[in-house]
């Protein structure tokens, strides 16, 4: 679908944006995790960029509806993965092994409490355990050797971040050193995703253009997500602003929430997105932009995301 939405924009602005100004498409691969943002930005495709605009499609929003907010929009986030390792034998002589599902357990609980009470109750922090593999399919009766978990860590700022890092790892081999096990500690080895912040100027602008085409009710002030965007790499460069555009269709079934097995896309939603993006992609030439050297490159970003 981003594809799609990439393709159809390029189809608009072909014909539409002003002789002063660039616009450059971005179809970003691999953004799950890859932080494939960060590596084009490496690559230098954002040199001399202006300003930067970036929409994501959201099931829990009718179709016409363009929810956002100036600042922090997104989390930063980061990621880690932890092997407790023990000694493997049979249940019945429980006494004769070192059990790394027990102390995963206990490491698991531990962690809630680190938002829960270590926590500023106003600072919103996410530490969660999405992954725990150990043992074998058929090994009912065994305990293994190791058991791997794995999650993620979210906040709003560097420093909340840094601590929440910082007290996972002692957790987990802290927990596993009470339970005789050991562990190891990896942490993602790529950049951590900073926070998405839109810039205050743009929110203003995007304002304008939403309500001269959506009009003002379908304006919505959302609050801000534990979610993190790769997008965030590139607001780095210069001012961004990233907006959600809902695509439920309220005559038929709720729409399931990305990342969801039943996750599908309402294909009506695609006119709304690629004509308001191309209207803040030209508009944006026609009323910022400002003659410069020769030299310099003149542009905007527009990315697309789908869930």
């Amino acid at each position: 679908m981003a594809l799609e939405v990439v393709c159809n924009l390029a189809k608009q602005l072909g014909s539409s944006v002003p002789k002063k100004g660039t616009v450059i498409l971005v179809f970003q691969p691999a953004k799950e995790g890859g932080r494939e943002a960060k590596m084009m930005l490496e690559a230098g495709i954002l040199e001399n960029v202006d300003a930067i605009f970036g929409l994501h499609v959201l099931s829990r929003f009718p179709i016409g509806i363009v929810p956002s907010k100036s600042g922090p929009i997104l989390a930063e986030s980061g990621f880690f993965e932890a092997v407790i390792s023990g000694k493997r034998g049979h249940v019945a002589i429980p006494q004769h092994t070192i059990d790394p599902i027990l102390a995963a357990a206990n490491i698991i609980v531990s962690l809630q409490h680190l938002v829960s009470h270590e926590a500023d109750s106003l600072d919103s922090q996410v530490v969660i355990v999405a992954k725990f593999q150990g043992g074998g399919a058929f090994e009912f009766n065994v305990i293994p050797d190791s058991v791997t978990i794995g999650g993620t860590f979210r906040a709003f700022s560097k420093e909340s971040l840094m601590q929440l890092k910082q007290r996972i790892e002692e957790v987990i081999t802290k927990q596993t050193t009470v339970q005789r096990c050991n562990a190891t500690v990896n942490f993602d080895d790529k950049p951590l995703y900073p926070s998405t912040v839109n810039n205050k100027e743009l929110h203003r602008y995007f304002g304008n253009v939403a309500r001269d085409m959506l009009g003002e009710k379908n304006i919505l002030e959302m609050q801000p997500l534990m979610g993190a965007e790769d997008i965030s790499f590139f607001a780095e460069m210069g001012p961004g602003y990233f907006y959600m555009v809902g695509m439920q269709n309220e005559t038929q079934v709720q729409l399931e929430p990305g990342h969801s097995p039943y996750f599908t896309i309402n294909e009506d939603v695609l006119p709304y997105g690629d004509a308001f993006h191309a209207s803040l992609a030209t508009r944006y030439l026609l009323e910022y932009q400002q003659p410069k050297s020769a030299s310099s490159r003149e542009a905007l970003v527009m990315n697309c995301k789908v869930v």
